[in-house]
């Protein structure tokens, strides 16, 4: 009776939980077929996958599931169904992140049948997967670890778990039957074919691999043998490791409290779950009367018991969690900033691939700046100064890894996403700030008001106008035009008040958004005041680079990684370094065959201590990888043995070795005096006494100013050097050399032979490298003006006035090598483009071009998940523009009617030849245009497959750029908006030509071949006179005063171009000739050009004139004749100044300025067209070769 008293007792309490469950698992039971469906596609399809994708999925699953009628939980928990909590709880103490994504990640690793691929950029994964296969003996390995083979056999034939660490792209053959689990049945044990021979496959063997790769591209085959999960750390999940580091150090006994109550909660969970388990099969197992049964009864005392005390246990477990929650909460600002830190450092690895860091250097970064920053009791303050510091921290310490061009975008973004996070800026104003109007047509947007406002300004004003802080501007600008256009004729703009009040309504940031649209060049400089009013002035002002820090900061198991760019080398600063430290530095060049060497020499220095420099690392590739296992598992090191290496931009070089080394960057600094003084450091004192002659050191001051200014050039882009050449410390030796040498034969009387030595700068030590037929032309230009007679003169001045020569004629100055550096000290701190012959301009393009390139970089390293304006998703956003594109786009041409067209102009004609050709050309960009637009609608909608094509449109197209595939046959633009407008311009041209007839004025632009509008031409004139040869026809030409409109018959002979742009130079109309830019124009408008043949091989006085002009033409002075033995040809030759065979610069007294045609802005030989002639009576050519000028025919 009293066992029976006891049993019923002892159940009492559990009939109705399990009367209930009984219920529950029934209806289970029904819905059991879709909740197993879904949790194995869960397994078999999601790893690759970010959360919110992961969700995506598994809702359209459900869709599907519903619509076959297949029942499943509507509220069904994949991760509940498919792990308890005390799982959860112990992956939680091994070092798995508790965010959703992560719990989800370990399911996929420990549930699907296929072997575990983790997409691992931080390293957590694996760290869990070491924690968790610890006490099973994990074997690690790497697929290029010399014993890789031995360690897969030994861990299959022991049943050991084994973990092959940072894999790229491309898996190891030997792999592939493991698997695809080819396991062979012979008798009880199962074998396995590695390669050529036959292994055990014990039980207890597990094979877990990792990447480093953030987004690597593996093949159909590798994604089907493994399970690839995504493991990249979460914000949430970042944020929730970052405030335990936090806790731990502030309030440690706060975090050892909720550290041992996790353990306790997870066995005390476990106990319940076992003791539950035993009761119900002790239930289930019993024979007989259950009264019998004595040992039931206990375990069901037992389990009552434990059950109470285990209930109360995790009763007060959760007040005492709320607790620690909420004081550890009080310290979530630090953990949030230490995230959004920590994710902009990683995107930092897609503007370029060395800029790689680990996510345990960041948390050491996280430690010191919890250890360093000021201590105080008071719990606000001290957060403050932890985040401050922090970010300053992080902010000098990814500074000074990353080249100049790159250190401003840093910076911006860095306050951006700082503001972003606390809502001071909206993510609608971050976009137009990076996008500006570039997604608008010019033509479906109101017309702009006034002439003198860009098309892209006011395309970026119409998009600002969407923010409500800008709603009116369209208007306000229309009604007070003159305020704005003075406002915007001001050098500085944002240092003056804004019109209409916004000066005062208007903060940094959206004066900034402001800046951006009227003035891409003033942008970086409000960007600064932007930075330095969010983030503080030490973040505008940079990092200058300091080695003893560096140093300071490294370990004898921490490469020090210097980045190479053009003309930067620290090799010297290292090795200097070294001899202060009285430390012995050896340096490798890596490249075919010298790994062995480096092998001897870190054997050597790991052991006795010293400095390892291998250079040129990108040069050896092959040695990388075993380079970063012999610094991680060489077990004794001297602790005074450093590792220096230098290397180029790679996409191969081993994410690993970035990922535990400290980088840095030297180049060189900006500006004349910079460039000067980094010259004269390289020289001394017994050089400059090398020779006696006066003219020794003035030649030498004329060749570093030359050296600086062709250095320097390279920064204007297109309007510096075509080509951005990479003159270096080589071309100023060999040169010093040869100036020595020259003057040591040089006769006294005859003095400085002028021709040879600028023969020798401008073709063979300098101009050896340049390519360019017009780049050659510049340096010789150069050279011409740099080294002449008169630069022995007290009063000599290069470049211009203010950057004197430092002659030597009151005995005894600028003798020591300390006067030079005086004089050099003298010079002007910052220089105008005057000084290297380009016009004030040339630093406006130079601005524009940065923050150009700026906010494009910023843009292209959004992530590609984010929703537009007002929630609309990228998909719909892309999908409007495509119908819009669809309703404008013209239709294809008719073949047969072209056909007809061509046959009654005259299809054997030249120009109608051309024509032909071009809409041919045409029709291949409107059918390709029409089939993505078309197919990229479809493939939104669902109806079609999303393809690598269609992908990049949607991609391109949102960020307002042109798709990959339109770009191939089609032309450069900057934008989609300009781009689409062109061509329906150019098909507007093409149409009337070939239907209405022959334009009396082309717009040479619209062309894809303007080379073979030019030839059609001249083969049309040759056609027109009897006896003339092609061979012998060449281009001429004469700039009329007439614009577009003006225009009432096309020539006799010739043709009439429109359109052109002159870069660099503007054009006087009335007088019909080459002037100076007007402050902040850019480019000018060349009027109408009337392009005409001549015949070279008759004699001048017989040649044709062409004088057919318009009526309304003023008849020049004299029609243009042939070229002279200069010609266009020779022009390309570069053969300008070449001639000089005296001992003062030959002047040309031909006041023409023979200028370079290109396509479009980047001026390459693929863009070049032809050389036009402009007059130029007031200046020599030589100062238009130096100002950069050319034509364009189009300028976006």
């Amino acid at each position: 009776m009293a066992a029976a008293s006891a049993l019923i007792g002892g159940l009492s309490g559990e009939k109705e939980r399990w009367t209930l469950q009984s219920k529950e698992f029934q209806d289970q039971i029904g819905r059991l077929v879709g909740d197993v469906l879904l949790c194995t596609g869960f397994l078999s399809y999601t790893g690759p996958f970010n959360q919110e994708f992961r969700d995506l999925l598994l809702e359209d699953w459900k869709k599907e599931l519903k619509t076959r009628s297949i029942p499943f939980s509507g509220n069904l928990d994949i991760s509940g169904m498919l792990v308890d909590g005390a799982t959860v709880g112990e992956w939680g103490l091994q070092g798995l992140p508790n965010d959703e994504l992560s719990v989800q990640n370990g399911i996929i690793v420990t549930k699907a049948t296929r072997y575990p691929l983790l997409m691992d950029p931080q390293g957590q994964g694996k760290t869990w997967v070491r924690n968790k296969e610890a006490k099973n003996e994990l074997q690690l390995t790497s697929l290029n670890n010399k014993y890789f083979r031995t360690h897969l056999e030994d861990c299959l034939s022991l049943g050991k778990p084994l973990l092959i660490e940072d894999i790229g792209e491309e898996l190891d053959p030997a792999l592939d039957n493991v698997l695809e689990k080819n396991f062979i049945k012979s008798g009880s044990t199962l074998k396995v074919k590695v390669g050529d021979k036959e292994v055990d496959v014990m039980k207890g063997f597990m094979l877990y691999i990792t990447t480093k790769l953030p987004n690597p591209s593996y093949t159909p085959e590798i994604s089907a043998r493994t399970s690839i999960i995504d493991f990249t750390v979460t914000m949430k999940g970042l944020g929730d490791q970052l405030l335990g580091l936090v806790i731990l150090k502030e309030k440690s006994e706060l975090e050892a409290e909720r550290v041992a109550l996790l353990e306790d909660v997870t066995a005390n969970k476990r106990k319940m779950q076992e003791l539950e388990d035993n009761l119900l099969y002790r239930l289930t197992s019993t024979q007989g009367s259950l009264v019998d049964d004595e040992t039931l009864i206990d375990v069901l005392r037992t389990t009552k018991t434990t059950a109470e005390d285990v209930k109360q246990k995790l009763q007060v477990a959760a007040d005492t969690e709320i607790k620690i929650t909420s004081a550890r909460e009080e310290f979530r600002p630090v953990a949030t900033r230490g995230s959004i830190l920590y994710f902009l450092i990683t995107n930092m690895s897609m503007v370029n691939c060395m800029y790689q860091t680990s996510l345990p250097q960041f948390l050491g970064l996280f430690d010191n700046s919890m250890e360093r920053s000021t201590k105080s009791p008071v719990t606000v303050k001290r957060i403050a100064a932890i985040v401050e510091y922090l970010t300053f921290e992080v902010f000098r310490y990814t500074s000074r890894g990353l080249y100049e061009e790159d250190k401003f975008l840093f910076t911006l973004l860095l306050a951006l996403k700082i503001d972003l996070n606390q809502n001071k800026v909206k993510h609608k104003e971050f976009s137009t700030l990076i996008k500006g109007g570039a997604a608008l047509d010019l033509n479906a947007v109101d017309p702009k008001p006034s002439k003198w406002i860009l098309d892209l300004t006011w395309l970026n004003l119409v998009e600002l106008s969407k923010l409500p802080q800008f709603s009116e501007i369209l208007n306000q600008i229309s009604r007070n035009d003159r305020t704005w256009k003075s406002w915007f004729d001001v050098e500085a703009p944002e240092e003056v008040p804004i019109p209409d009040g916004y000066d005062h309504s208007l903060d940094t940031f959206r004066k900034l958004l402001l800046v951006r649209s009227w003035c891409p060049d003033r942008t970086a400089v409000q960007a600064r005041k932007y930075i330095t009013e969010s983030l503080g002035l030490r973040f505008a002002e940079g990092v200058i680079l300091d080695l003893r820090d560096l140093l300071a900061e490294s370990t004898n198991r921490t490469p020090m990684i210097g980045l190479l760019s053009m003309g930067s080398d620290p090799t010297a600063d290292i090795e200097n370094m070294a001899k202060r430290e009285n430390i012995e530095c050896r340096a490798i060049s890596m490249g075919q065959g010298q790994d062995v060497h480096a092998r001897r020499l870190l054997g050597q220095f790991t052991a006795s201590g010293g400095w390892v420099l291998l250079q040129n690392c990108h040069l050896g590739l092959d040695f990388m990888d075993e380079l970063f296992l012999y610094v991680m598992d060489t077990e004794s090191m001297h602790e005074n043995f450093r590792l220096w290496m230098t290397t180029e931009v790679h996409p191969q070089f081993p994410i690993s070795l970035l990922q535990i080394g400290l980088k840095f960057t030297n180049e060189p600094p900006q500006g004349i005096k910079a460039g000067l003084k980094r010259t004269y450091t390289g020289i001394t004192q017994d050089q400059l006494d090398i020779s006696n002659l006066p003219m020794w050191k003035p030649m030498l001051f004329g060749l570093a100013f030359l050296h600086t200014t062709v250095q320097e050039r390279r920064k204007f882009g297109p309007l510096g050097w075509n080509i951005p050449y990479e003159f270096n410390q080589a071309d100023f030796t060999s040169t010093m050399q040869f100036f020595q040498n020259h003057l040591d034969e040089v006769d006294i009387k005859s003095g400085v032979s002028w021709t040879t030595v600028r023969y020798m700068i401008g073709e063979v030590q300098y101009g050896g490298r340049v390519t360019d037929d017009f780049d050659k032309i510049l340096l010789n230009t150069y050279a011409r003006n740099y080294f002449r007679p008169d630069m022995f003169q007290a009063t000599s001045y290069i470049g211009m006035p203010g950057y004197t020569i430092p002659v030597d004629v009151s005995g005894g100055r600028f003798r020591e090598h300390k006067d030079i550096m005086e004089h050099i000290d003298s010079l002007p701190s910052s220089d105008t483009p005057e000084v290297f012959g380009l016009h004030r301009n040339a630093d406006i393009t130079y601005q524009t071009n940065m923050a150009t390139t700026c906010m494009n970089t910023i843009l292209s390293i959004q992530p590609k998940d984010s929703g537009g304006s007002g929630g609309e998703t990228r998909e719909s956003v892309v999908f409007k523009q495509a119908d819009d594109m669809l309703g404008r786009l013209p239709a294809n041409y008719v073949s047969h009617e072209v056909k007809a067209r061509l046959q009654k102009m005259g299809h054997l004609d030249p120009m109608n030849i051309f024509l032909r050709q071009e809409i041919d050309r045409m029709q291949r960009v409107l059918l390709a245009v029409r089939t993505t637009l078309v197919d990229l609608k479809l493939a939104i909608d669902g109806t079609i497959i999303m393809n690598e094509n269609l992908r990049d449109a949607l991609d391109n197209m949102y960020d307002a750029h042109v798709p990959s595939m339109w770009k191939k046959i089609s032309w450069e633009c900057s934008t989609l908006g300009f781009w689409f407008t062109e061509l329906l311009e150019r098909d507007a041209q093409f149409r009337a030509w070939i239907f209405k007839g022959r334009p009396k004025v082309f717009w040479m632009t619209g062309f894809f071949n303007p080379q073979g509008f030019l030839t059609a031409m001249r083969q049309e004139v040759t056609r027109a006179h009897k006896g003339w040869a092609l061979d012998t026809v060449v281009l001429d030409n004469e700039v009329l005063k007439v614009t577009k409109k003006e225009v009432t018959s096309a020539p006799q002979e010739g043709i009439y171009v429109h359109g052109l742009y002159i870069d660099g130079a503007a054009w006087d109309k009335e007088e019909a000739k080459l002037v100076e830019s007007p402050q902040k124009v850019l480019f000018s408008v060349l009027p109408v050009v009337h392009i005409f043949a001549v015949n070279n091989a008759i004699p001048p006085k017989k040649k044709p004139a062409v004088t057919d002009k318009p009526a309304e033409q003023a008849k020049p002075a004299k029609p243009p004749t042939g070229l002279a033995k200069k010609d266009v040809k020779g022009k390309r030759k570069g053969k300008k100044g070449d001639d000089d065979d005296e001992e003062k610069p030959k002047v040309n007294t031909a006041p023409i300025y023979h200028c370079p045609l290109y396509k479009k802005p980047n001026r390459t030989d693929l863009t070049f067209i032809t050389t036009l002639k402009l007059n130029t009576p007031q200046q020599h050519a030589d100062h238009w070769t130096m100002r950069g000028v050319a034509l364009l025919c189009d300028i976006k």
